[in-house]
């Protein structure tokens, strides 16, 4: 049995789906609109998160929703500063929404105010009630929130899996570092294709 066998498991991992919403992938949202970043890679990438979350529906593994809104009322000052006064994933707009992929109801959705999912939301909790151990991370950005998400779960001690082709980042560099950070620290990087045998293979 390999290492991802024994660590991935429907009835003890999650699938988190992180920040896959217009203002990050969507050309016209605020990444594209106020930097000029390239979101040209997130319609692939939504479709490829969204055939693992079909299978992990499938095999009655959880599915977590994670969503940014950083309305200035809810960021520290030191974020407030970063951020200048630019709206990003504001309550009520077209551009906190999930991008392509939509929840099922039922389906948990942790809203964060930080990079990170853990950080002052009820993720750990609502984990622990499910009796989760390993953590399927997707999303974007693979250098910003996902690496925050999961290093914070990995602290907490959870096992942490990285679909490579299922979270994705305008920076080439940023992305490869985090990968190879997981690869060499935290947890285990593979192709989702490796998942989806696991969660298909017969019981």
């Amino acid at each position: 049995m390999s290492l991802l066998e024994a660590q991935v498991h429907p009835e003890s991992t999650a699938l988190l789906v992180v920040d896959m919403q217009n203002d990050f992938c969507a050309e016209g949202g605020y990444l594209h609109r106020e930097r000029g970043y390239n979101v040209g890679f997130a319609p692939a990438l939504a479709d490829r998160i969204q055939g693992l979350v079909d299978v992990a529906r499938t095999a009655g593994m959880p599915v977590v929703w994670i969503r940014s809104v950083y309305d200035f009322k809810y960021l520290n000052e030191p974020y407030r500063v970063k951020r200048r006064d630019e709206g990003c994933c504001l309550e009520g707009t077209w551009g906190v929404e999930f991008f392509r992929l939509q929840p099922e109801p039922g389906e948990p959705i942790v809203t964060k105010h930080h990079y990170s999912a853990f950080f002052e939301t009820d993720l750990h909790a609502q984990l622990q009630s499910l009796g989760v151990k390993t953590l399927v991370v997707t999303g974007v950005a693979t250098n910003v929130c996902v690496d925050s998400t999961l290093r914070e779960g990995f602290f907490r001690g959870y096992y942490i899996v990285v679909p490579e082709d299922c979270v994705n980042s305008n920076s080439k560099a940023g992305h490869e570092g985090a990968l190879a950070t997981v690869r060499n620290n935290i947890g285990i990087v593979c192709p989702s294709e490796d998942i989806i045998q696991i969660l298909t293979a017969p019981r």
